[in-house]
């Protein structure tokens, strides 16, 4: 199984699952991710992800077999233009997916994110990575562009010169440097355990407030001034007084652990 999922306490703890190859991607394991992410997308029991690699690292990238063509497999003959996925195609939707989840979701990242492993962490809310990880903008080393939505992952978090400067040069960069440029948020000598407990935190939050979180700051950026305020109160207008706002409330006033409904009221 390319992908493992393994859903305890309201948190789906996905695994990239191919360690023999450094969990890099071939035809299998793209649809293996998309197939993840689509059915967390369904599950109104999950609150969080959190999404790690197995083995020694997170995720090497492409397989280099995909290069070659007898090998590569059918979605390797699709136009890049073809609109398969929703926005994107599917080598973009490997790494969007994480944003269209509806739920917070954790990337714990160690030993290697490069080229397509990159882009996968990038779609992730928060991550967490070990400083001697090892990434890299890879694509330009094989002659081509990042195209698996990292220019739209980056752009928010990272200045464009650095940007720039790592694409143009696939040059390889450490996890300290991961979070001082903006790709990762914290370093970590055990990530997975971080963002399990972190993850653990996020779940005992009223869920319907942190599904309307998620879905404010996915689409702030790409709204005016005018129309992100609306959406503020519109998104707020419906949480007041909902069965799961009144929950939080009485349960930090009563001091006791809460019970919420799930995410979708």
């Amino acid at each position: 199984m390319r992908v493992t999922i393994n859903i305890t306490n309201h948190i789906a703890d996905i695994k990239l699952n191919r360690p023999e190859k450094m969990n890099a991607l071939d035809q299998d394991m793209f649809k293996a991710i998309i197939e993840a992410g689509e059915n967390i997308k369904q599950d109104q029991t999950v609150r969080c992800v959190v999404l790690s690699g197995a083995g020694k690292c997170f995720c090497a990238g492409m397989d280099t077999e995909n290069f070659n063509p007898q090998n590569k497999g059918e979605i390797f003959d699709e136009p890049l233009a073809s609109r398969t996925h929703g926005i994107g195609n599917i080598f973009q939707q490997i790494a969007w997916i994480w944003r269209e989840i509806p739920v917070p979701v954790i990337a714990a990242v160690h030993g290697v994110a490069i080229g397509g492993g990159l882009n996968i962490m990038s779609g992730a809310d928060v991550k967490f990575i070990t400083s001697d990880t090892k990434l890299s903008i890879m694509e330009l080393k094989w002659g081509l562009i990042p195209d698996m939505a990292g220019s739209q992952l980056w752009r928010h978090n990272v200045r464009e010169d650095i940007i720039r400067e790592l694409m143009y040069t696939h040059r390889m960069f450490s996890g300290q440097d991961a979070v001082q440029y903006g790709f990762a948020t914290h370093i970590s000598e055990n990530p997975y355990e971080d963002a399990m407990k972190l993850a653990g935190e996020i779940t005992s939050k009223n869920p319907t407030a942190i599904v309307k979180s998620k879905k404010m700051i996915n689409e702030a950026p790409y709204l005016s001034a005018a129309d992100g305020l609306m959406m503020e109160s519109i998104e707020q207008s419906q949480i007041i007084r909902s069965k799961n706002q009144i929950e939080a409330v009485m349960a930090a006033m009563q001091k006791r652990d809460p019970d919420f409904d799930n995410f979708r009221e």
